[in-house]
């Protein structure tokens, strides 16, 4: 798996989660306090997040980090 690869799979994964709690993304945004656009280009694969934008994430969708990096093959 190459790194764009990588990003993608980390979206795709970001994108069930949030779905599977029912959020869209300007209320996942909201609760992270960022632009809804920032959202969208995690979940495209187009953005890098750092460690605390990954454990907001967590926390704001109520699941362990771990799960987020689970990608199907």
């Amino acid at each position: 798996m190459n790194y764009d690869d990588f990003c993608k799979n980390f979206g795709v994964k970001l994108k069930y989660y949030r779905l599977f709690k029912k959020f869209t993304q300007e209320q996942l945004a909201e609760k992270l306090e960022v632009d809804a656009h920032y959202i969208s280009d995690i979940e495209c694969g187009r953005r890098n997040i750092t460690f605390k934008t990954l454990w907001k994430l967590s926390k704001a969708i109520g699941t362990d980090t771990y799960k987020f990096f689970q990608f199907d093959n």
